[in-house]
């Protein structure tokens, strides 16, 4: 039995306060020792408290996603109407694409509990910790030419934004991808001092194509559910939280994930029908950019100007000094007062 097993089978045998001491004469390693794996299963996902003079006791075992829990919640659905869930894996993102190159039909959806190598836009890496959050790829085959397919990050992220909110969040998206809170709640009308953002969930969305049609799409979804502070990167602090931090208590992530699936498939049907028009005004309603000062970069290009929201196409609309009026259709946002 290893060394973390066996603090938690002793943590599992007592039901109540044991201390640091005397796990560590029962297992013949150091109080310190005994502390780094009491955080390494807390970031596992174990519930443990922690009382001076007292000791540790178990609270609550990770809630481990399973398809069984998700499925019972979706009945009727096309997107998720089959799901692997996987306890670790390198990127979900890349199990969908494999998925999608072995002829898989639309609406598969892969799951992990942990991911060893989870990718963000631009190369970034997306910090995947066991257990507390929700990791999830959504393979899709729409009969779209290949410039269209990247409006499906902004489509997701009018799902997410909205599902995040029935959590009692004012969740908000700043486009392509990303989907955030505002620290100290959202400022009055005519305020010129905003508070800074804080990152709840990313997209990734990748795409196989031939040369006028999208063979398939791959839409990547990390939402920080459970994470508490000690679950992110010293870079990340002050940049990311979770809905645990905003709302101080637990999402039952299954159901969590129900929910998305439902208002993911409700919004890509309408975008299927009526293309991103359809799902502008909610996209718009949700941005977090409009009439902010943003830097954005592009390949060979540099600039900053006025966020004045988003065309049709999902294309970014900035106002650069001199009057002019840029369309942005890829790039990274840069805004002050939050993370870049």
């Amino acid at each position: 039995m290893s060394t973390r097993r066996g603090i938690l089978a002793a943590l599992e045998e007592a039901h109540d306060f044991i201390s640091g001491e005397h796990l560590a004469e029962r297992l013949g390693i150091s109080r310190a020792a005994v502390w780094k794996h009491i955080a390494a299963l807390k970031h596992g996902g174990y519930e443990i408290d922690g009382i001076r003079s007292r000791g540790y006791r178990l609270i609550a075992p990770p809630s481990m996603l399973s398809q069984a829990a998700i499925h019972s919640r979706t009945e009727g659905l096309r997107i998720g109407k089959s799901i692997l869930v996987l306890e670790v894996t390198r990127s979900t993102n890349s199990d969908a694409m494999a998925l999608g190159r072995e002829g898989a039909p639309e609406g598969n959806v892969v799951i992990a509990e942990e991911q060893t190598a989870g990718r963000g836009r631009l190369g970034r890496t997306w910090e995947s910790s066991r257990g507390v959050n929700l990791y999830m790829s959504i393979l899709l085959r729409p009969q779209v030419p290949p410039w269209r397919a990247p409006q499906l990050s902004l489509v997701a992220g009018v799902a997410v934004a909205e599902t995040v909110s029935e959590e009692g969040i004012d969740a908000r998206i700043k486009w392509p991808n990303d989907v955030v809170t505002m620290a100290g709640g959202v400022a009055a009308a005519g305020t010129a001092v905003r508070p800074p953002l804080r990152k709840l969930a990313g997209i990734l969305t990748e795409i196989e194509a031939e040369a006028d049609c999208a063979r398939f799409v791959v839409v990547g979804i990390g939402v920080n559910l459970n994470s508490d502070a000690s679950h992110f990167s010293p870079e990340l602090e002050g940049k990311a939280t979770s809905v645990l931090l905003e709302r101080g208590a637990r999402t039952d992530r299954a159901a969590f994930a129900a929910r998305l699936l439902s208002r993911f498939e409700e919004c890509y049907d309408a975008w299927t029908r009526g293309g991103f028009p359809a799902i502008a005004p909610r996209w718009r309603a949700l941005s977090v950019l409009d009439g902010r000062t943003v830097d954005i970069a592009s390949p060979g290009e540099h600039a900053t100007g006025i966020c004045a929201g988003i065309d049709d196409d999902g294309a970014l609309l900035v106002d650069i000094d001199g009057g002019t009026r840029r369309r942005v259709l890829a790039g990274d946002v840069t805004i002050s007062g939050g993370y870049n």
